[in-house]
């Protein structure tokens, strides 16, 4: 990744949803880097989505559209492993930064990636496919309508085809907040961040059930579904150590698919996919 300045971003700039109340993250490419990807939460995610994508998709070296791939990781790691990737981003900080981590990837074959800025809502015009593989990770839980965006997403899908999507937990956001000692936020579900500032709590965090059912009402079938970071975010002592670090990440591993653990995990991913038409 790019070296990653201070950023001179004050803390107290506000930022305004979009019309449609989505939250993009102008000005905020480097402190993304910072917060979530140089900092072991970051470091977790990326470990076990390297892990559970070759377990929980059929890799076949698929033309891939990444929806919302913000700082590039995900187009990065399909590319390297042979795919066609068209990334698509509505923030142009965001897409700068990926592009220029990008051209400095030594692993990553020349022109693997396309790079579009276009928002979720435009794809069905500017990105149609349909495609046998898209990725949408940590975005939904940024959207005004995230019901909308998961139908948008199944019109892109082909049919056959895969989405690998990944949604920040309502659920153990809550749990969370009553670890924490926020229990009247906790008991009156008051979880949603406003998106007004640098904070990163989600807009609209996500809950297995409403994955479920918009799943079903989208004829969209649930193949396979695991929690990331399950343990991390609820111990007392974070690994200090080379060796405590590797435990957790065995530990995060053997648990993942299992129930009633990934239900806790900060993120679920999801393999959703669209039934073959049968004549």
């Amino acid at each position: 990744m790019p070296s990653n300045p201070k950023s001179i971003h004050s803390q107290s700039r506000s930022y305004e949803l979009t019309p449609s109340g989505d939250r993009y993250f102008d000005g905020l490419a480097e402190k993304f880097s910072r917060s979530l990807y140089q900092a072991p939460r970051g470091e977790l995610r990326l470990a076990m989505l390297d892990y559970l994508l070759p377990e929980m998709l059929n890799l076949e070296w698929q033309c891939v559209l990444d929806v919302g791939g913000g700082l590039g990781q995900q187009a990065a790691w399909f590319a390297e492993r042979g795919h066609r990737v068209t990334m698509t981003e509505p923030s142009a900080d965001m897409l700068s930064y990926a592009k220029n981590w990008h051209r400095n990837v030594k692993t990553l074959p020349e022109e693997a990636i396309t790079y579009l800025q276009a928002p979720l809502q435009r794809l069905t015009e500017q990105a149609p496919g349909p495609w046998s593989l898209i990725t949408c990770h940590a975005v939904l839980e940024w959207l005004g309508d995230p019901q909308a965006a998961l139908a948008t997403l199944s019109d892109l899908l082909a049919p056959g085809g895969q989405l690998s999507l990944m949604v920040f937990n309502r659920d153990a956001l809550r749990f969370s907040n009553a670890v924490k000692g926020n229990l009247e936020k906790a008991l009156s579900d008051r979880l949603a961040g406003k998106g007004k500032r640098q904070r990163l709590t989600p807009i609209s965090p996500v809950s297995h059930a409403e994955i479920e059912q918009w799943s079903a009402d989208n004829g969209l079938v649930i193949d396979a579904v695991a929690g990331i970071r399950v343990f991390q975010d609820f111990l007392r002592h974070p690994p200090a150590t080379p060796a405590e670090i590797e435990t957790l990440l065995a530990l995060e591993k053997k648990y993942c698919r299992h129930d009633p653990h990934w239900r806790l995990g900060r993120y679920l991913l999801y393999t959703l996919t669209k039934p073959e038409i049968v004549e």
